[in-house]
């Protein structure tokens, strides 16, 4: 049985603090398209996450990408210009939570990591071997010294390529996923998906926009340049691949004001009140404090709260 987009992805966030935990390891400064590239070399996509969307990306990329925001959510990640950087808490998780099981239980449910839970160490002799297309994924105790580094080209040769792995280091991954456990017959009955975190269908089921943005008259209030401009980073919102919507936060000052919906980074798509496509701007009227955004692509609805 192939396993869905939300089964997948849990096992790729789980692999990307792994590879993370192995760069400290091994004293390599590894970027995110080394860590997502290798991320989705160990845990291949399937037929529907290898389609490519309109920008030449896979889909499975994509859904990836957006859902890292849940290991900077829950304090496992720290994105910053100059890359991605693994806390120790997110070096606890991989001991505390080693299955996936667990491992996306914890995270869907924004759980803390045990107190006492050590930071694990690098075996004796690690040295950090990244996929190369072609190539078995493989963690080895190298013969060499382990000062000595993996080749810089067989790490660059790893961005947003994925890489065919071993089916038989994959596997017992597989069946751990699938190894939930039943709920009693009352809970089924009131609950019948929701118990079980890895059931149900694929839950990415409405095609989805490159990016989203919240453009409006307080883009510099998030450290954008200018106001109105959806092209900046500041203004993007984060695709929660669970929840099918797009979301942002920010801390504003009470005060009044309005924005749209813009896709893709541009004006091209944009849209205002009840949805319309170009229409009027939306309103926010604002007590001062956080203030969270939703859209929801299906419906082009906006809630705010």
């Amino acid at each position: 049985m192939a396993k869905t987009t939300a089964e997948n992805t849990f096992l790729r966030l789980k692999t990307v603090l792994d590879v993370l935990t192995e760069g400290v390891w091994a004293g390599e400064a590894l970027n995110a398209g080394q860590v997502l590239g290798e991320a989705t070399a160990r845990v291949p996509f399937n037929e529907h996450e290898a389609e490519l969307l309109s920008g030449g990306i896979p889909r499975g990329h994509k859904t990836l990408t957006s859902a890292t925001a849940k290991l900077v959510k829950t304090g496992w990640l720290v994105k910053g210009r100059s890359g991605w950087t693994i806390t120790e808490d997110g070096m606890r998780a991989t001991v505390a939570f080693p299955d996936p099981v667990s491992f996306a239980t914890a995270l869907d449910a924004g759980a803390p990591v045990p107190a006492g839970t050590p930071v694990p160490t690098a075996p004796e002799g690690f040295t950090l071997k990244l996929a190369t297309p072609g190539e078995p994924v493989a963690k080895e105790a190298a013969k060499k010294p382990a000062a000595k580094k993996a080749p810089a080209k067989k790490a660059a040769a790893a961005v947003g390529k994925a890489a065919k792995v071993l089916e038989e280091a994959v596997e017992p991954v597989v069946k751990a996923v699938r190894k939930t456990k039943t709920p009693d017959k009352a809970a089924t009955a009131a609950e019948p998906a929701a118990s079980e975190p890895f059931e149900g269908p694929d839950v990415e089921t409405h095609p989805q926009p490159e990016a989203v943005a919240v453009a409006g008259d307080f883009n510099t209030i998030l450290g954008a340049p200018e106001n109105w401009a959806p092209q900046y980073d500041e203004a993007q919102m984060e695709f929660d691949f669970l929840d099918q919507l797009w979301k942002k936060s920010a801390e504003l000052p009470a005060g009044y004001y309005t924005f749209k919906i813009a896709l893709n980074r541009s004006w091209d798509e944009n849209y205002g009140a009840f949805g319309t496509f170009d229409g009027p701007n939306h309103e926010l009227h604002h007590a001062g404090g956080t203030v969270t955004i939703r859209y929801n692509h299906a419906t082009r609805d906006i809630t705010i709260n």
